[in-house]
């Protein structure tokens, strides 16, 4: 009688609760009815749902394209690498006050004698071989008039104005034609 008194309590037995409860979960979903209806009158079974299927993983995110990913590029073994991320400074801001500084190079000073040169040419600003021409020098006017004296009247003594090594030398650029310097032998 005991036992009757027990489940006839108003307050019922927790555990037995918790038993009866599974089991009613199970007798409705084995039961045929609506949820257990096949498209097509076939009781086949089916393949279960995908994992994305079930957790609904991208489902809110539309999947891109096919073709190449940007920023993305393809490795030696075909697999993509993304590269790695740089930094870059910021440009700089246009001062209008900004002084412009322009870098001179001073060249050293330049020997001519009775030779060609190479050198940079200031006109044109090109490593060039001076060339030369010679023109009548105060060395090549004494010759003439020391050939006069010594009695060269006949013109022997226009040889000096014949021979290089008496006259000065002038040192052209072969590009701009530009004169770079003079020789003079006295």
């Amino acid at each position: 009688m005991e036992s009757e008194m027990d489940w006839e309590s108003e307050e019922p037995n927790k555990s037995l609760t918790l038993l009866l409860i599974p089991l009613v979960i199970l007798d409705k979903m084995t039961t045929p009815g609506p949820h257990n209806a096949v498209p097509g009158g076939a009781s086949a079974p089916t393949a279960p749902p995908t994992y994305e299927e079930t957790m609904a993983i991208n489902s809110y995110y539309p999947t891109p394209p096919p073709g190449p990913v940007p920023g993305v590029v393809p490795g030696a073994d075909g697999k993509g690498m993304n590269p790695p991320a740089y930094y870059t400074q910021p440009l700089p801001v246009p001062n209008p006050n900004a002084i412009a500084v322009q870098t001179v190079y001073v060249q050293q000073p330049v020997s001519f004698f009775d030779r060609p040169v190479q050198m940079c040419c200031p006109s044109c600003n090109k490593m060039i071989v001076t060339s030369l021409s010679y023109n009548a020098g105060a060395l090549t006017w004494l010759s003439c008039g020391s050939l006069c004296l010594l009695g060269c009247i006949a013109g022997c003594c226009f040889i000096p104005f014949c021979v290089d090594a008496l006259q000065d030398v002038d040192h052209y650029c072969p590009n701009c034609k530009a004169l770079l310097g003079t020789y003079k032998r006295l």
